[in-house]
């Protein structure tokens, strides 16, 4: 780990800015647009897969996803992101992989990604220091997107930081009686909720496909489904979904 030198300008909306900042991983990453996700350490099985999603399409982009490595919303924030793409803002020393259950994602992050912290080697976490953590989670990116919280939880900390530092919020939608603090901020008109992925993710950044991109060139054939399914799998089906292809009559056509 090394101490970081350079003056960090999203820094500069918090409280006080750091008197030192500590990182394993690829500073540079931080020269990118990033947008912070946040939420509960517990959260439904919707708000998972809505979250890997979303850090997904947003990495594609080469948008950095910055969370605070915690379990729940942070790891899948991390995880849709993958380590290349994403910031892991510590509560403690850079040493102590914590929480222990995310020490493999947490240690790929330090290789591949970037891992930042404002305490010194050696210390360990403390309740407020989480606090803190979240005040440079919220910093570092243009936008707070909050998966799941409720009305008296940590993550409404998080929103108190992006309120005070005029961030914009968005929330996912969900069901009545579910996530009370992400209601109540839809409620006082506070946030503005995500109902098209792609549609969030375009206002940061495009996906810019290879030069010489064999599904492209193939798609510009117009083969039938089928035949684009069996030679490409999984990257037809999301082509599909980020409405880059579209099929009529049994055959894909470029859009």
């Amino acid at each position: 780990m090394k101490k970081l030198q350079e003056k960090i300008p999203e820094f500069s909306a918090m409280t006080t800015y750091p008197d030192t900042l500590w990182y394993e991983g690829d500073r540079d990453l931080l020269k990118r647009r990033k947008v912070s996700i946040v939420g509960t350490r517990r959260p439904l099985s919707y708000t998972k897969n809505t979250i890997f999603q979303l850090a997904s399409a947003l990495a594609k982009r080469k948008v950095l996803v910055v969370s605070g490595g915690a379990m729940g919303v942070d790891a899948m924030a991390h995880r849709g992101a993958g380590a290349e793409h994403t910031v892991a803002v510590m509560a403690c020393g850079l040493e102590h992989r914590y929480p222990a259950v995310n020490a493999s994602l947490l240690d790929e992050i330090a290789q591949k990604g970037l891992l930042l912290s404002q305490f010194a080697p050696g210390f360990k976490a403390r309740p407020w220091s989480f606090v803190v953590r979240n005040e440079l989670v919220v910093a570092l990116g243009e936008v707070l997107v909050v998966g799941e919280a409720e009305l008296d939880s940590g993550t409404m900390r998080s929103v108190a930081h992006a309120l005070r530092m005029g961030k914009p919020i968005y929330v996912l939608p969900h069901r009545l009686g579910e996530s009370g603090g992400t209601a109540s901020l839809l409620k006082e008109k506070k946030a503005e909720a995500i109902y098209d992925i792609e549609a969030f993710a375009e206002r940061f950044g495009i996906i810019e496909e290879p030069v010489d991109d064999p599904f492209r060139e193939f798609c510009k054939t117009t083969p039938t489904y089928e035949e684009a399914a069996h030679r490409f799998g999984e990257r037809l089906f999301e082509a599909e979904l980020e409405g880059r292809i579209t099929v009529r009559e049994g055959r894909v056509f470029l859009l």
